[in-house]
Parts: structure tokens; sequence; C-alpha cells
């Protein structure tokens, strides 16, 4: 027991992490502000153009530092949402961009002692994707699952070195933004900035798709997210905080790559305008006979009314 608290509270002073003691599991600072979803951002630009986000190919990281460990997080192929850009003024740019982090995988590089400076091959450990899916409490098993596992970024503020797209040339064309928002993780909001690289793509003078890639990871605080240790079902345990304390870092360092295409430019309505149509021309087609059988029948009316 004994032995047990020395390595808990060692471990608080190594890792800085939320608890404030091995026993009160309470976070040490406030919560971020919580929320089961973020809010889409209102339009700025009527002339924007809508993107949507390909899932295939998309990718969110995220890379975590400790003394003797590197953690890796990857999410692959699981993001989508809506990119409004209106292409002569990228200040005007907003968007929702959707995660499901169901599919998390982490794997981890070691080095064999704390002096080392190089790290050893990258490899994968069931118990400790476990644990961070206890952590996360997006475990199947967890009845807030699904809420959980719901990550997103806001974009409701963007300063771009390039704010008119059509003036640059080419089928493609780069610009380097900084955009701002807010992040949702694990039921918590914060305000978040990320430096990115947006490529926009062209063809025969149109635009048709833009990929989104981060230039350097941002911070996500761990404690802010309530992000702490817990088992399958969400119940505190505080006793894998001493059995990870060489294993993890405060904050979390998230990169973000994904593709969007432009939605198609009401092809829906054109394409139901003969649908609509169609009635419309029925009617008068129904009406003609009706319209033309007093017409033609006219004469035969005409004739007894001279009489």
């Amino acid at each position: 027991m004994l032995k047990s608290h020395r390595l808990c509270t060692l471990a608080l002073l190594s890792t800085a992490l939320m608890l404030a003691g091995c026993d009160s599991g309470k976070p040490a600072a406030p919560l971020a502000p919580s929320a089961e979803r973020l809010e889409p951002p209102k339009p700025k630009s009527v002339a924007a153009i809508a993107y949507a986000v390909t899932k295939g190919g998309s990718s969110i990281e995220f890379s975590m530092e400790a003394p003797i460990e590197q953690i890796t997080g990857r999410v692959r192929d699981a993001v989508t949402g809506e990119v409004k850009v209106d292409l002569t003024d990228l200040s005007k740019t907003t968007a929702l961009i959707t995660a499901d982090i169901g599919s998390l995988v982490l794997t981890q590089r070691k080095k064999a002692n704390t002096g080392d400076a190089a790290y050893g091959d990258e490899t994968k450990q069931d118990k400790q994707n476990e644990h961070a899916r206890g952590w996360l409490e997006i475990d199947d098993k967890n009845p807030d699952h699904e809420t959980h596992r719901r990550v997103q970024l806001t974009v409701t503020s963007v300063k771009a070195d390039a704010t008119d797209v059509t003036k640059l040339t080419g089928d493609e064309r780069k610009v380097k933004a900084t955009v701002s928002g807010e992040f949702l993780l694990h039921g918590r909001k914060t305000a978040k900035t990320v430096d990115v690289e947006v490529t926009f793509t062209f063809k025969d003078g149109q635009a048709t798709a833009l990929r989104v890639r981060s230039v350097k990871p941002f911070a996500v605080g761990l404690e802010e997210h309530d992000v702490r240790p817990r088992d399958a079902l969400g119940k505190l345990a505080n006793t894998l905080l001493s059995e990870l304390s060489d294993k993890v870092a405060k904050e979390a360092q998230v990169s973000l790559d994904f593709t969007a295409q432009v939605l198609a430019p009401s092809s829906a309505p054109t394409s139901s305008a003969p649908t609509s149509s169609a009635p419309t021309s029925s009617a008068p087609t129904s009406s003609a006979p009706t319209s033309s059988a007093p017409t033609s029948s006219a004469p035969t009316s005409s004739a007894p009314n001279p009489k």
C-alpha cells in the first residue's frame, strides 16, 4: 500500500496531470464548458461555395511525449463535415468538422533508458489502447460512448496570406491560414487556433475540391477536457494513473488532414425541375382538350345563336 502511494505521488509530480491527490478524484483546475455537440457557424457570405468533407483519406493524429515514451494516436477515414468558402474573401470562411474517434489506435515508441536521445521501434500495446479508450470513455461498454466518440472543430475566423483565391493561378492554389473556432472533445469545448495549409483544386477555371492540412499541431489539454483515468464503464480509476505515470503527458499535440469536394451546384432542383414542370405541362395538356372542346364546338354552339 505504501509503495502504491509513493508511485501515485511520483506520477502526479512527473506528469502534472489533473488529479489534486491520489484519493480526491478531482481535477486540479476548472473543467471546460460541457457540450454534446457544436453548432454550425452562421454563414458569412451568400457567395460561399459549399465543400463536403470526404471520409476516405482523412486522418486525425495526436502525439504525447513522456520521459521514456512517445505515444501516437491515429484515427483514419472518420472525418465528415462541411466547409463554406467565399473564394474572393477567405476571411468569410466557416466550417463544422466532425470526427468519430471510435476507431482510435495508439502506438508507442520507448527509450531503453531515460537519458537516451532516440526512441525505439513503434509498437502497439493492447493494454495501453484499453486504458486510452477508458480515459476517453469511447469503449462500447460505456453507456455514453457515442457522445464521447464525437470530436468536432468549428471555423468562425480565418486569417489567410492570400484572401482572394480567384486572383491566384493554376489548377492547384495553396494558401496558408490561421483558423479559429471551438474544439469539442470528451463532451467539453474549448477555443482553438490552428495553423493550416489549404490547397484549392480547380478544373477549367472552376473550383472542384480543397485539402486542409495542419502546418503544425495544436495543443489539447487533457485536464480541461476531463480526460483522466477511468475504467471501460467510465468509473474513475485512480490506480491507472500510477500504471501509466511514465506514458502520459499533460497535453496532446493534434494534427488533421482532410479533403472536401464542391457540392454539385443546385443539381437536385435542376433535375427535379422537369418533374415539377411535368404536372405543370400536363395540366395545360389535360386542360387543353377542355378549353379546345369549346373552341371546336364553338361553330356548333354558335350556329344556333344566330337563330
